[in-house]
């Protein structure tokens, strides 16, 4: 073995030597852009890496009592709207496909299911949502169309409790505001609501801000000082999508879920 060993040092000295002496021609600057390049491409191999490992596969349902949150739920799960279902009191959670996907092959797991958790409405069980949000890869936030003029102020208040919210913050957990129930000829706009829901947060904001510092579940402001608020101010991304979960029309919530899951 130790024969072995020095003949293969033997042959190998030479190829040692010349690699050695190529080396030493090369100009030193050569070498710090070729070290240099090789960090930063780890650094962004490294980067992807996180990002995939911290992005989630949990979507959380938030809104006002009767927005139609537990309709849309059984919606994504089953593709029905459960007729008859009341007022929820605990939240809904499930892990499934969506209902859509349901009969695609799930050929090498493409297909993921989706944690879908339906936070009840009603302003005392509210604070379930802090429960879920560190698990949240987006939120849905939704809105009765229908219903919503006289509901706004109320919902403006909630959806500015979510954005303000630590988490949603620094996590930048994408949200959506779901105008649900536009299959009805009555129903506003999402563009009405929009506006109508960026008007209520821009008066909020001066007596909000104003206590802040002492709601511990606000710890940051939005908006811009000197400036009308809109979403676009947001420190994550907030959209608007329209939905009917009675007729079973889900395609943008679903979208919305299937951008921000895991892979």
């Amino acid at each position: 073995m130790e024969e072995m060993l020095e003949q293969l040092k033997k042959r190998v000295n030479p190829w040692m030597e010349v690699a050695e002496q190529k080396f030493r021609t090369i100009p030193i600057i050569q070498i710090y852009v070729a070290v240099g390049v090789l960090v930063l491409t780890l650094i962004i191999f490294l980067s992807i890496r996180l990002f995939k490992r911290t992005k989630s596969n949990t979507i959380i349902l938030a809104g006002l009592s009767g927005s139609g949150k537990t309709i849309l739920f059984y919606q994504l799960r089953d593709g029905s709207s459960h007729q008859g279902t009341v007022t929820s009191m605990e939240p809904n959670e499930g892990t499934f496909v969506l209902h859509s996907e349901s009969d695609k092959p799930l050929q090498k797991g493409k297909i993921k299911p989706v944690r879908i958790v339906d936070v009840p409405g009603h302003a005392r069980l509210r604070p379930k949502l802090d429960d879920y949000l560190p698990q949240a890869g987006g939120v849905v936030f939704v809105v009765d169309a229908l219903d919503f003029l006289p509901n706004c102020r109320a919902a403006a208040e909630y959806l500015y409790d979510i954005l303000t919210n630590a988490r949603v913050v620094k996590k930048k957990i994408p949200v959506v505001i779901l105008c649900n129930k536009t299959d009805k000829v009555t129903a506003h706009t999402k563009e009405f609501i929009r506006k109508q829901l960026e008007k209520e947060i821009d008066k909020l904001r001066a007596s909000r801000t104003a206590i802040s510092s002492a709601d511990i579940s606000s710890e940051f402001t939005l908006g811009v000082n000197g400036e009308a608020f809109t979403f676009i101010q947001c420190h994550n991304k907030v959209s608007v999508a329209e939905s009917s979960g009675l007729t079973g029309d889900v395609v943008q919530v679903e979208q919305f879920i299937r951008e921000n899951v895991r892979p």
